[in-house]
């Protein structure tokens, strides 16, 4: 019997992807929002495409204020960018 693949929604495209394929975007308890690699942060979690465009669109959409119940400073998304830019595009 094959093995299930946990399904995830990108906030951004809205396509239900594969877990391993999305990047996990976290607020942490004590409230700092950042990128999850490896989807094992505590916190609330949301899921982005490793693309731009998506982080993009999810921003333009307020997908991720929306997810966290709480608005998000122009800083993070200045960080979120960048740090997706930085990251390899195949970690996990």
């Amino acid at each position: 019997m094959p093995k299930k693949i946990p399904m995830r929604k990108c906030v951004g495209c809205q396509e239900m992807r594969p877990k391993k394929e999305l990047i996990r975007v976290v607020r942490s308890p004590e409230g700092n929002v950042g990128l999850d690699f490896r989807g094992k942060l505590p916190g609330r979690g949301a899921y982005v495409c490793p693309d731009p465009a998506c982080l993009k669109r999810a921003r333009k959409s307020k997908a991720l204020e929306r997810a966290f119940s709480a608005p998000l400073p122009e800083e993070v998304w200045a960080g979120l960018e960048a740090q997706m830019k930085e990251a390899p595009p195949d970690e996990s």
